[in-house]
């Protein structure tokens, strides 16, 4: 059974990784959660990508900040589609892991979303599109989302417009 695997660098992403746990869940998606690190872990993260694909990941969310390897690392690995999550932090508080994720070699490709918060739910968003292509269950309810956000906007307009 297919599922999405998430895999932070530290343990210190988990709070902000949590809202893509948190919409996985709401949309009824199947997904492991794990750290490895790409440097202090190379070889767990080579392994886990291995035994992830056999048991059906289909897409891997790599959240980590500073060097932000970890997606690179994954995408070397696969051949499934790979998300990046720059996480904030480290000297450069964000930007270190932004550029290392969204610059790989051709052939490498990582899908990289925003910093933080947006882009942990981001991930979990752009996950779902990619199941959602064989998932028509799946299309539906990512169609009813948009619908309700749209709404949503509308209803928060109308409580506070003014218009002449």
């Amino acid at each position: 059974m297919s599922f999405v695997s998430i895999i932070m660098g530290s343990r210190s992403d988990y709070d902000v990784m949590k809202n893509c746990i948190d919409t996985l869940e709401c949309f009824g998606i199947r997904y492991e959660v794990v750290i490895s690190s790409a440097h202090r872990s190379p070889k767990r993260t080579k392994e886990y990508i291995s035994n992830a694909e056999n048991k059906g990941a289909k897409v891997f969310i790599a959240a980590a900040g500073m060097a932000a390897h970890l997606a690179g690392a994954v995408a070397a690995n696969t051949t499934k589609p790979v998300i990046g999550v720059p996480m904030k932090g480290g000297a450069m508080d964000g930007m270190d892991a932004m550029l290392s994720t969204v610059q790989m070699p051709s052939g490498m490709p990582v899908a990289t979303v925003a910093l933080g918060k947006a882009g942990a739910i981001n991930s979990a968003y752009l996950a779902m599109q990619i199941l959602a292509i064989n998932d028509k269950e799946l299309l539906i309810k990512l169609r009813e989302d948009r619908i309700m956000k749209e709404k949503k906007v509308q209803i928060d307009s109308k409580e506070i417009e003014v218009l002449l």
